[in-house]
């Protein structure tokens, strides 16, 4: 199963690996499946980091490098197809340019997205995973 993990999952599995449900953790560590880290989460952990709402104790770059590692993940990657599609997300969708980026990728790279956001994990447009399970 691919699985592309929302940036609060990473942050969780690397950080606080208890927030994160029974489920979702055996399906992080079956190494059967194919685990997907995207470049926008790597901004979004950057501006947190910079506006002081994370802590990370690193570098962001050696940080997002240790936790691709210790998740056994692969880069996802950004096409022009996947920023085309992001604005073609129902209305309703979230405005959050980073969250429509992520859900548009897993979603032409045929993976799971893992999440704890409600309103993602309710949307018809993709297959999730609770994070909270």
């Amino acid at each position: 199963m691919r699985i592309l993990l929302d940036t609060h999952v990473i942050v969780w599995a690397e950080q606080e690996p208890k927030k994160l449900g029974k489920i979702a953790r055996g399906l992080l560590e079956d190494r059967k499946n194919e685990i997907l880290i995207s470049p926008i989460s790597t901004l979004e952990i950057s501006q947190l980091v910079d506006a002081g709402r994370l802590i990370i104790g690193d570098a962001v770059e050696g940080w997002i490098y240790k936790a691709t590692k210790n998740l056994q993940a692969i880069t996802a990657e950004i096409t022009h197809e996947i920023m085309a599609r992001t604005y073609l997300l129902p209305e309703d969708f979230h405005r959050d340019p980073a969250d429509r980026v992520l859900v548009v990728s897993a979603n032409i790279c045929s993976a799971y997205f893992m999440t704890a956001d409600r309103k993602i994990l309710g949307s018809k447009y993709l297959k999730t995973i609770s994070a909270l399970k």
